[in-house]
């Protein structure tokens, strides 16, 4: 930091270094938007969401018997709690998944894959990776 008596002078190693991070993370930004915004139409034929496929996609490959805690789902898909309730809300409203308290830790509550939950999953795969390949694809 530069004392008030200082001319505010940055050095054009500074600039570049900044405006190369910059646009790194501009580019970022655009390329997360378009493979978004991508996903979203893909997957709007099978009636999810982005959010609501990572939560099937998730408990479909789990190795834990189709259900995983809230919480680990949570930190997994990089929700908040309250997000990660309304998108479970939704599949649950929706017959895709069921939500029931861990029977080893009766403070948890786990969610369960349905089998209408795996074959929506199974439906909106090929067109959820179909949507991946061409946007993430140069």
């Amino acid at each position: 930091m530069q004392r008030s008596d200082t001319p505010d002078v940055v050095s054009a190693a500074a600039i570049t270094t900044d405006d190369a991070l910059l646009e790194t993370w501009h580019g970022l930004l655009e390329a997360h938007a378009r493979a978004h915004a991508s996903l979203e139409r893909a997957l709007k034929p099978y009636e999810i969401g982005v959010s609501e496929y990572e939560v099937l996609e998730r408990l479909a490959g789990d190795d834990a018997g189709d259900q995983r805690r809230m919480q680990e789902l949570g930190k997994a898909l990089h929700l908040s709690q309250s997000a990660l309730s309304r998108v479970v809300g939704r599949l649950e409203r929706d017959g895709l998944v069921e939500r029931g308290m861990c029977p080893h830790d009766r403070r948890g509550i786990h969610v369960c894959i349905t089998d209408a939950g795996r074959e929506r999953y199974n439906e909106a795969r090929p067109a959820q990776r179909a949507a991946l390949a061409d946007a993430l694809t140069p």
